[in-house]
């Protein structure tokens, strides 16, 4: 994958996050930062990071629960530990620091 594939991929998970978090109606507050890091904060103060690393061609994650790597493996993005899918564990994640169960799609 070259960067321009890297970046339009990036870019797009980035912005389906996005709309599944203002979509979930949780009670968390989110920004996409330029650069492509999406912050979302919880009421308690905590935080979950989401960047694009482009070096790696991956999204980072960066949660209570620890960091992971997320690389695409041509259908989606996948742990680099594990291979659960990105969109599954960050609802897993997002709902652990919510204190709530919040679905994205």
């Amino acid at each position: 994958m070259d960067d321009k594939e890297f970046s339009a991929l990036a870019d797009s998970i980035l912005a389906r996050i996005e709309a599944s978090l203002e979509a979930s109606g949780a009670d968390i507050d989110f920004e996409l930062a330029a650069g492509g890091v999406l912050e979302i904060e919880f009421g308690d103060g905590s935080k979950i990071i989401v960047n694009r690393h482009g070096p790696a061609r991956e999204i980072w994650v960066a949660a209570r629960a620890g960091g992971f790597h997320f690389r695409w493996d041509g259908v989606c993005w996948r742990d680099t530990r594990d291979g659960t899918e990105l969109m599954g564990k960050l609802a897993e994640l997002v709902s652990q620091q919510a204190g709530d169960a919040v679905r994205l799609d």
